[in-house]
C-alpha cells in the first residue's frame, strides 16, 4: 500500500528502506526475502549486539561504569544482570543509553554507507521511536493483528502473555506506526501471497532509486 509519493532525505549515500514492525510481526521473514532478492539487510539489533562485544568501546566502558561484575564467565556481556540494573536505576539506564544510541547510530550509518546492493533495508523495530526513520528515503510497516502478535510471541518465545502484552505496550501503537509509513505490507497471510506483493513493491523501489540516481 503506498501511501506516499515523495521521498525522505537521508545522511547515506544509498537509498535506504526502513523495515519496521511490532513484536511478532514477522520481520526477519520479510528481510530474508528481501536479502534474497540481492538487498543487505543492516539489521538494528544485531549492531547494537555488535557495539558491546568483546574489546568494544561500548563493552569497556560498561565494564568501567558497572564493574567486572556485569561480564559472564566468557568475557561477553551478561544482558540479564545488565537489565536488572538499569531496571531498578535510572540514572544508570539515562548513562546507558547515552552511551549505547550513538554507538549504535554511528556504526548503523558506516554499514548503510558501505552497502553496495541497489537500496539497502534497514530493519530495526523502533525505528520511528528512535527515530532511525530519519536515515531512510522510505518507511515499510509489517503489519500483523495484535492478537497475531501475541499468538506468534508466545508460540517462540515460550512468554507469558502478559509478557508479550506488557512489551506491545512499551511499542508505539499499531495505528500510529500505518499513519507514520510509506508502504504497508500484511504479513497475516500465506507467505507466497506475502512475497507475491513484496515483489511489487521491489520493483517500485527499484524504479524510486532508478529516479533518484539519474
Amino acid at each position: 500500500m503506498n501511501k506516499q509519493t515523495g521521498e525522505k532525505n537521508t545522511k547515506s549515500p544509498n537509498w535506504v528502506l526502513g523495515l519496521t514492525g511490532g513484536i511478532g510481526c514477522g520481520k526477519t521473514a520479510i528481510s530474508n526475502m528481501f536479502e534474497e532478492l540481492g538487498i543487505t539487510i543492516i539489521d538494528a539489533d544485531i549492531v547494537a549486539r555488535q557495539v558491546v562485544e568483546p574489546n568494544s568501546t561500548g563493552l569497556n566502558a560498561i565494564i568501567a561504569h558497572f564493574g567486572e561484575e556485569i561480564l559472564l564467565s566468557d568475557g561477553t556481556l551478561n544482558r540479564s544482570a545488565l537489565r536488572t540494573r538499569i531496571f531498578t536505576n535510572h540514572t544508570d539506564k539515562e548513562w546507558l543509553n547515552n552511551l549505547l544510541h550513538p554507538l549504535i547510530r554511528n556504526k548503523i550509518l558506516a554499514d548503510l554507507n558501505a552497502a553496495s546492493s541497489a537500496y539497502v533495508v534497514l530493519v530495526a523495530p523502533l525505528l520511528f521511536e528512535n527515530g532511525l526513520d530519519k536515515q531512510c528515503n522510505r518507511t515499510l510497516l509489517i503489519d500483523v493483528p495484535k492478537n497475531i502478535q501475541v499468538e506468534r510471541t508466545v508460540k517462540r518465545d515460550g512468554v507469558s502473555l502478559d509478557q508479550v502484552n506488557s512489551i506491545i505496550a512499551t511499542q508505539m501503537s499499531r495505528e500510529n506506526k500505518q499513519q507514520k509509513a510509506d508502504d504497508i505490507l500484511n504479513n497475516d497471510r500465506d507467505l507466497a501471497l506475502v512475497k507475491l506483493d513484496l515483489l511489487l513493491l521491489h520493483d517500485h523501489y527499484l524504479k524510486l532509486v532508478s529516479k533518484n540516481t539519474t
